[in-house]
C-alpha cells in the first residue's frame, strides 16, 4: 500500500512543481523586466495575469503528457514535450486576457521572459534532478572497474560509453578513433586520446588492460589491425557482437564478448532476395536431408525465418536429428516441424517419404565429408552415401514431383585428389544427368551449390584447434603453405537458399568465398585469441593427409563462370553432361560388391578424368 500511494504521489508532486515553477517564473519575469524591483502598481496586474495563465499552462502540462515520464530518466523527449507545453501555454495566455476583456498591462518583454524562465526552471530541474540520482547511483562505480579504452567515437561508441559507466566491472578511461582530428575532444565526457596507431602509448599512458571495439562499419581487416595493436600494446582487445543491437540501444554491458575468429576472417553481409525467398520457402513444405549436420541444421534455422507450411529434417543421426529439433521447437514454437530418421541410401523409404509430404525443395546437404576418413578404408562407403544417396534422394524428388533440388556440393570437388571431393563431383555429375533429361515444364529442377569450408562445421579445423588450445598445446597444421577459403556456417547456408531460388535447373553455383587463409596463420590468430602467445601453444606441422592438397579450387580448368544478379554467386558451366546410359552403368556399379580402395579409387578415375589419387 505504501508503495502504491508513493508511485502514484509523484505525478502529483511533479505536477505541483510546475505549477510553482509557473508562479516563479512570472515573478522573476517582473522583476528582471521592472529593474529588480516590483513597483506596488503592478502587483495588481501582475497577480491577474497569473490567475488566468497558470491554470491554462496547468491544462496544457496534461494535455502534452509531461507526466507520464520519470524524471530520474528525462531526457529529449521530455524536454520537447515542455518545451510544447509551455508555448501552448504562452500562446493561450494572452488570447485568454483579450476574451475575459482583462485590460491589465502586462509588459511585452514579460510575455516573452517568462515562458523562458519557465521552460529552463522546469526543464532544468528535471537534468539536475536526474543527475544527481545517477551521481548518487552510479557515482561511486565510475571509479571502480578494469581500465578500458573504446575504439570509435560514432552512434554505438556512445550507446557503450553510457552503458560502461553504470559497470562496476569496467572504467572508460580513454576513446580511439581513427580521425586524427577529434584527438583531444570529448565525447560523453570522455577524452579523445588518440588513433588506432597510437594505441600502444594510449594504454600505457592511461594505464588501460582492456579494448572494446564499438565500430559498427569496420572491415574485418580494420579488426584485424586493431587486434594486432592492442596485442602489441599488451592490453586485452574486445568487441560488441550485434552491430544492429548496439544502435538501435538494445546493448548490454553483458553482451561484450572476446573477438572471435569470425571477427577476423568476417565478410560483407549477405544481401538476400528476401521477396524471391518469400515465394519459394513461406507456407511451402520444405525438406532437408543431412539436417542434423553443420550446413543442414544451418540451413533449416535460415529456412525457418521464412514460415515454410511445414519443415521436414531429415536426418540419419538420432542425437542430431533431436538436437535441431528441440532448438527450433523452441525458437519457432508456431512452426510445423516433422523430424524423419532415414538413410539416404534407402530407396524405398526416400520415395515413401517424398511422396507423403511433397516437398516444393529439396535441399540436400546429407553427405560423408571428412577427407582423410573417407580416403582409404571407408571409400567406398563414401561413394555409396555421397553418390548412390544423391541419386536415390534425386529419383525419388523426380517420382514425388518436386519442382526444386539443391545439391550442397564443395570446392574439393573441382580437380579432386581425393575420394571425397571425387564423390561430390559424381553427385554433380548425376544432378546435371537427371535435370538434363526433363525438358517437361513439371520436371524437377537440380541446382548444385559449391563452396568451401565453413567456420566452426563439424570436423573442421576450428573446432579442432580450440580442443588442441584448451589441452595446453600443441596445434597441429599439415604443412606451413596449407591454405583453404572460409565463410561463417550462416553465410553459406544463406547462399544456398539465394542459388536455390536463382537456379533455373543444371547450373553449377559457385559461391565467393573471399581471400583464401593460411591454416598455420588461422593458428595463430586463435593462439592470441586465447590470450595465450605462441610460446605457451606450439605449432607443430605433421605433413599432409591422404587425400590432402595445398590449395582448394573453386572452378575447374575446363569450365568458365557467369556473372549472375548476386555479387557473390557466379555460375560454372562445365563442358558435357552425361546421360542416362552413363546413369545406369554408374548405379550398377555403386550396387556391385565393395572392393578395395585401390580398385575403388581406378574405377572413379575412369568416371571422373579429373581425379587425380593424391
Amino acid at each position: 500500500m505504501r508503495q502504491f500511494l508513493r508511485l502514484h504521489s509523484l505525478p502529483l508532486l511533479a505536477f505541483t512543481h510546475d505549477v510553482l515553477a509557473a508562479i516563479f517564473a512570472w515573478l522573476v519575469a517582473y522583476w528582471l523586466r521592472l529593474n529588480l524591483e516590483i513597483p506596488a502598481g503592478y502587483i495588481d496586474g501582475m497577480e491577474k495575469a497569473m490567475l488566468v495563465s497558470v491554470p491554462i499552462q496547468a491544462v496544457a502540462y496534461q494535455y502534452f503528457g509531461l507526466y507520464r515520464g520519470v524524471w530520474r530518466y528525462a531526457s529529449l523527449p521530455d524536454l520537447r514535450r515542455i518545451l510544447y507545453a509551455v508555448a501552448a501555454g504562452a500562446a493561450a495566455g494572452p488570447f485568454a486576457l483579450m476574451i475575459l476583456g482583462l485590460n491589465i498591462g502586462v509588459p511585452r518583454s514579460v510575455m516573452l521572459l517568462e515562458p523562458i524562465l519557465l521552460l529552463l526552471i522546469m526543464g532544468g530541474n528535471r537534468l539536475a534532478y536526474r543527475s544527481w540520482k545517477e551521481h548518487k547511483q552510479f557515482g561511486a562505480v565510475q571509479t571502480q572497474g578494469a581500465p578500458v579504452l573504446v575504439i570509435g567515437t560514432g552512434d554505438a561508441a556512445i550507446t557503450l560509453v553510457r552503458e560502461l559507466t553504470r559497470s562496476a566491472d569496467w572504467r572508460v578511461v580513454g576513446l580511439i578513433d581513427n580521425d586524427p582530428a577529434m584527438k583531444g575532444r570529448l565525447v560523453q565526457d570522455v577524452r579523445v586520446a588518440g588513433t588506432v596507431g597510437d594505441l600502444g602509448s594510449v594504454a600505457g599512458d592511461l594505464a588501460a588492460t582492456h579494448a572494446i571495439i564499438a565500430l559498427p562499419e569496420a572491415t574485418h581487416r580494420e579488426r584485424r589491425r586493431i587486434v594486432e595493436a592492442a596485442r602489441a600494446a599488451g592490453i586485452k582487445v574486445m568487441t560488441i557482437p550485434s552491430t544492429d543491437d548496439l544502435i538501435s540501444g538494445k546493448v548490454q554491458v553483458s553482451a561484450i564478448r572476446q573477438v572471435e575468429l569470425d571477427d577476423l576472417l568476417g565478410r560483407d553481409p549477405v544481401v538476400l532476395d528476401a521477396d524471391g525467398l518469400k515465394a519459394l520457402l513461406t507456407g511451402q513444405v520444405v525438406l532437408v536431408t543431412g539436417a542434423g549436420g553443420s550446413i543442414g541444421s544451418e540451413l533449416a534455422r535460415q529456412i525457418a525465418r521464412f514460415a515454410p507450411r511445414r519443415l521436414v529434417l531429415l536426418e540419419n543421426g538420432e542425437f542430431a536429428l533431436y538436437t535441431i529439433e528441440q532448438e527450433l521447437r523452441q525458437d519457432t514454437p508456431q512452426l510445423v516441424i516433422e523430424c524423419v530418421i532415414g538413410d539416404v541410401r534407402d530407396a524405398t523409404r526416400m520415395r515413401n517419404v517424398l511422396a507423403h509430404y511433397r516437398p516444393a525443395v529439396v535441399f540436400h546437404a546429407a553427405a560423408y565429408k571428412h577427407v582423410p576418413l573417407m580416403e582409404d578404408t571407408n571409400a567406398w562407403e563414401a561413394l555409396r552415401n555421397n553418390v548412390l544417396g544423391t541419386l536415390t534422394v534425386a529419383q525419388a524428388a523426380i517420382d514425388a514431383r518436386v519442382p526444386k533440388f539443391v545439391l550442397i556440393s564443395t570446392d574439393k570437388a573441382v580437380n579432386p585428389t581425393n575420394v571425397m571431393g571425387a564423390s561430390k563431383r559424381l553427385a554433380e555429375l548425376v544432378c546435371q544427368s537427371l535435370d538434363a533429361g526433363h525438358d517437361n515444364v513439371g520436371a524437377t529442377r537440380f541446382v548444385m551449390v559449391r563452396f568451401g569450408n565453413v567456420l566452426g562445421s563439424t570436423g573442421s579445423v576450428i573446432p579442432k584447434f580450440r580442443e588442441q588450445i584448451a589441452r595446453g598445446g600443441p596445434i597441429t597444421v599439415t604443412h606451413p603453405e596449407i591454405v583453404r577459403y572460409f565463410m561463417s556456417i550462416p553465410e553459406a547456408a544463406q547462399l544456398v537458399l539465394q542459388a536455390g531460388l536463382m537456379g533455373k535447373g543444371g547450373e553449377i553455383f559457385v559461391l565467393d568465398m573471399g581471400e583464401p587463409v593460411k591454416i598455420a596463420d588461422l593458428a595463430r590468430d586463435m593462439i592470441r585469441l586465447s590470450g595465450l602467445s605462441l610460446e605457451e601453444i606450439r605449432i607443430e606441422f605433421t605433413g599432409l593427409r591422404p587425400g590432402e592438397k595445398l590449395f582448394e579450387e573453386l572452378l575447374a580448368d575446363s569450365e568458365t563462370t557467369l556473372p549472375t544478379p548476386h555479387a557473390k554467386l557466379r555460375i560454372a558451366k562445365p563442358s558435357g553432361v552425361p546421360d542416362a546410359a552413363w546413369r545406369e552403368d554408374l548405379l550398377a556399379w555403386l550396387a556391385s560388391a565393395p572392393t578395395q580402395a585401390d580398385v575403388v579409387k581406378a574405377q572413379l578415375k575412369q568416371r571422373v578424368p579429373e581425379y587425380q589419387p593424391g
